[in-house]
């Protein structure tokens, strides 16, 4: 039997996993926090579980907050990404994590392909982009990029435009920043086929089709059958700490080229996710 030793477990990435895998070791923060994880108690903590691989979800993910805080975030997100990486590596251990389209600064008229220099322009993006770097030393590391995750069952922007919308007549949404939303689910099961297929290196793995922050709230308040007005505004009248990229749209062509599944649209799987948003309001 395949045992995982998975980080993260209770994120919206994470839970998606666990409820994949049968045989999964998921340590909590309070057992293992990265913050202070060596490469030491890194190796105990595989000697004693023996997995066959490690998927590493847990993430400093608050973009706005890492501005402030880009000490923390780079250890979080990248040097211990870099100890999980190494000591994996020398046991032969196949280990997955997960990055972001924020690793670029957004200027590209075309979508990013994995050999596309990186530039970006947050702290939440640089130290993603500390955490690529230190994985890929290894030969045994898969790096997936990923953009926009969005769950059913966890926080996330779709969510939050349940909820406002819930409560307001009208929103005002960005409309120009491009990405591809992508969905925990869908993420996991193209993760686990790259697994299967014993993928390594750096894949860009997204949903299908690409959306305006604005584009995603529409479909979404829609689909809710909320009645609330949902406006486009430009990126110069939604002020944040963080400056994020106009364009990041992900390339995922490598993804065909290897044989990992494409990822439905991300309209198709929002249509399901829905429901089970609206459910924790009856």
């Amino acid at each position: 039997m395949t045992t995982t030793l998975l980080f993260g477990a209770s994120g919206q990435l994470g839970s998606a996993f666990a409820r994949r895998i049968e045989d999964v070791v998921s340590p909590t923060r309070a057992e293992v926090d990265l913050v202070s994880i060596t490469p030491g108690s890194a190796a105990r903590l595989i000697e004693s579980v023996e997995p066959d691989v490690v998927i590493n979800c847990a993430a400093w993910t608050a973009v706005d907050a890492a501005e402030t805080a880009e000490d923390e975030a780079n250890v979080v997100n990248g040097a211990a990404v870099g100890v999980l990486a190494e000591v994996a590596n020398q046991r032969n251990i196949p280990f997955v994590t997960f990055s972001t389209d924020y690793v670029f600064d957004g200027t590209s008229e075309r979508a990013y392909r994995e050999d596309d220099p990186p530039n970006p322009v947050n702290a939440y993006g640089r130290s993603k982009l500390i955490g690529e770097e230190l994985a890929l030393r290894h030969p045994g590391s898969l790096v997936i990029r990923t953009s926009w995750v969005q769950s059913g069952t966890h926080p996330c922007f779709i969510r939050k435009m349940v909820e406002l919308a819930r409560e307001r007549d009208r929103l005002q949404v960005v409309d120009d920043q491009i990405g591809r939303p992508t969905f925990a689910d869908d993420l996991a099961e193209a993760t686990i086929n790259a697994l299967e297929l014993g993928v390594t290196g750096l894949v860009h793995m997204a949903n299908s089709g690409v959306a305006s922050w604005h584009e995603l709230a529409k479909e979404t308040i829609e689909l809710a059958r909320i009645d609330t007005e949902v406006v486009p505004i430009p990126s110069t009248e939604y002020e944040t700490q963080a400056q994020r990229p106009i364009s990041s749209v992900l390339d995922l062509g490598r993804m065909s080229e290897l044989g990992i599944s494409e990822l439905p649209s991300w309209q198709d799987t929002l249509q399901k996710t829905i429901p089970t948003i609206m459910s924790m309001y009856k």
